[in-house]
């Protein structure tokens, strides 16, 4: 029989969008630690049991903290429900048959270098562009949270989310109003516009903004020169699958954006003094780009002048 997780900590709360879309709000059993014990960015490891078929054990995963150092309570998560796992153990298949007061796994150590000191520094003043899809908005709610708590100002800061449609804008109401009293750029975009005629807002999915066509409105959004948006005047930080990185990665290399990870770099031929400012947290395993794809790869160094 697999490993059983001796669970330490408690669902305090579940907040559903759809049967496959959910706020996850665990309590553990320790109290958290006190002051900064981990930086807005970082992930936990969140860990279930199968009582389904209790031969498979327990499974844990790694996931985005979407709360804030300085929430005492209880540690918050935004999780879909994997609809094809590649596991025959998924973790969310397991966790979403949880209902409030049920038991799970919290590894206690964050870890993680998808933040802001740990990519552009604390003291860089460029645009922040927050791209995600999905449920890889939730690193980006922790940092703005902790920057509104700290007094950081958000007026530099835009949050691209995509879904699918609008009800799987997790966290829309917060972030409007961050818009709203603090200046967040917050600009939600659906991919299936034409199943919800009620939605008014950008159609598309979120990579989408940095087609040529699309960066124009971006700019103006920002408060930009057309034509003027580039790693001088902002860096950015995508976080979810292949697609929405790869994509954006691709779209933005012709407005001169660095890739930062290491073996893109080296495929590419970046010198060390040239700083990153494309950086980027996956959710799948699926190559952000296909690095054997020697078209694509001098297309790149083109695009950065480095060809």
């Amino acid at each position: 029989m697999a490993k059983i997780l001796q669970l330490n900590a408690t669902i305090e709360q579940r907040e559903d969008f759809s049967d496959e879309l959910a706020i996850f709000r665990v309590r553990p059993d320790d109290s958290l630690p006190e002051g900064q014990w981990f930086v807005p960015g970082q992930y936990m490891v969140i860990g279930v049991n199968n009582t389904e078929d209790p031969e498979l054990g327990g499974v844990q995963r790694p996931m985005s903290i979407a709360s804030e150092p300085g929430e005492r309570g209880h540690v918050e998560f935004y999780i879909r429900r994997v609809g094809s796992p590649e596991s025959k153990n998924p973790l969310t298949h397991s966790l979403f048959r949880l209902r409030e007061g049920e038991r799970v796994f919290l590894r206690p150590k964050p870890k993680g270098h998808f933040t802001i000191p740990g990519t552009v520094g604390d003291e860089d003043q460029r645009w922040r562009i927050l791209v995600s899809a999905g449920t890889g908005l939730a690193p980006f709610v922790s940092i703005v949270r902790d920057d509104l708590t700290h007094g950081r100002s958000l007026k530099r800061t835009c949050i691209i989310h995509g879904a699918s449609r609008p009800g799987d804008l997790g966290y829309r109401r917060e972030l409007e109003k961050l818009a709203e009293e603090q200046g967040l750029l917050y600009l939600p975009t659906v991919s299936r516009p034409a199943d919800h005629p009620d939605w008014n807002g950008l159609a598309g999915r979120a990579e989408d903004r940095f087609k040529e066509e699309a960066l124009g409105y971006l700019e103006e959004r920002m408060g930009l020169n057309s034509g003027s948006l580039g790693p001088d005047q902002a860096v950015v930080l995508v976080c979810g699958l292949q697609g929405t990185i790869g994509d954006s990665l691709v779209r933005l290399a012709k407005r001169g954006f660095v890739p930062a990870e290491k073996k893109i770099r080296k495929k590419l031929e970046i010198p060390e003094e040239l700083p990153g400012s494309f950086f980027f947290e996956q959710y799948d395993s699926d190559p952000v780009i296909d690095l054997e794809n020697e078209t694509l790869i001098q297309e790149l160094k083109i695009d950065l002048g480095l060809d």
